[in-house]
């Protein structure tokens, strides 16, 4: 096969350095033979090592492409050569080279924007994923589902979302999310166990309660190994987000143009603001770094860092907003008795 096209460069390359020879240097002479041996050999080298080098990229390409989407590429291909040839004949009537170069640069052209335009054109269709869910009665509503990753399960509160409905659709759980549940909630280590048969839990508690529909599916993937990875492809294939609390998925899943709803921005998003002068109860619970400061928290977590609070440890106080701060770890209040 190399041999092969590397004789369609030699003869593809030596055309093309006879024609350009022949525009500089006519008539036929000893310039015009080494610049077609020239091109001929470079034409020889470069076609299989370029060809050989897109292969695999193009074949994997046009085997994850819809049929819907390769026929309309072919076809907007055939109607753009069909274009060039007509538009070819007006400019056969140019001088060399142009006459040689322009048709094929135009034909090139015209079959590149049939293909793009005819492929906009046709309606979006399923990837092979979602005719898999399709066919194994997985049909969510409007066509739409969510990945859920292992330590959204774990984390709990996935549970508490899909039970207020803002999520629509299908929440899909892959099979090999719940075996790595499974396999952590087998693990020797108590801390890990204990993370595995909560998510398990959980997973329990998302079936009973949850208001949308959610689903155990076997759709897997051969092109990764980790469960984060094949997550990544699953939710490329299937056009959606993936929801999680995991900041490397999400680095790593937005670096690769899939959609990420992490539980935590969202947690961060709706939690109280307090403007300074507002009053608020908060426990005392602890002494603050500073000296006389008490922390107190908020039901959603968020650090009340009282001045003048170590007096008041272990009671409940009303307090007054001096500041708020939005910091990596979250919000944090700063306060001072009422």
């Amino acid at each position: 096969m190399m041999w092969i096209l590397g004789a369609l460069g030699l003869i593809l390359g030596s055309g093309i350095g006879w024609q350009v020879g022949m525009f500089f240097f006519s008539p036929m002479g000893l310039y015009v033979a080494i610049i077609t041996a020239a091109c001929g050999v470079l034409g020889a080298v470069f076609l299989p090592w370029g060809l050989r080098a897109e292969a695999g990229w193009l074949g994997r390409e046009l085997q994850r492409m819809p049929q819907i989407r390769l026929e309309a590429m072919l076809m907007g291909v055939f109607l753009g050569l069909a274009a060039a040839a007509f538009l070819s004949l007006p400019l056969s009537l140019l001088p060399p080279p142009w006459r040689m170069i322009l048709p094929c640069v135009l034909a090139l052209a015209l079959a590149y924007v049939g293909a793009v335009s005819l492929q906009m054109a046709s309606p979006f269709p399923r990837s092979g994923s979602q005719r898999r869910l399709a066919q194994s009665g997985g049909e969510g509503h409007k066509d739409q589902y969510v990945l859920l990753d292992t330590s959204v399960i774990i984390d709990g509160r996935i549970a508490d979302i899909s039970r207020t409905g803002f999520i629509g659709g299908t929440m899909l759980i892959p099979r090999f999310v719940l075996k790595e549940l499974q396999h952590i909630a087998d693990s020797p280590d108590m801390l890990r166990r204990n993370r595995g048969r909560r998510g398990l839990d959980m997973l329990n508690r998302l079936q009973k309660e949850s208001v949308v529909p959610i689903r155990i599916t076997d759709m897997d993937t051969d092109e990764a190994e980790e469960v984060d990875s094949k997550l990544v492809v699953l939710a490329r294939e299937l056009d959606c987000p993936i929801i999680t609390n995991d900041y490397n998925l999400n680095r790593v899943a937005e670096l690769q143009g899939v959609t990420v709803l992490n539980i935590n921005e969202l947690a961060n998003a709706v939690k109280a603001l307090f403007l300074p002068g507002e009053s608020m109860r908060v426990g005392i619970i602890q002494e603050g770094k500073e000296a006389g400061q008490g922390v107190g928290y908020l039901d959603d977590g968020t650090m009340v860092v009282v001045e003048d609070g170590r007096r008041h440890v272990g009671r409940t106080i009303e307090v007054v907003v001096t500041k708020a701060l939005q910091t990596a770890a979250g919000r944090m209040i700063f306060a001072r008795p009422e």
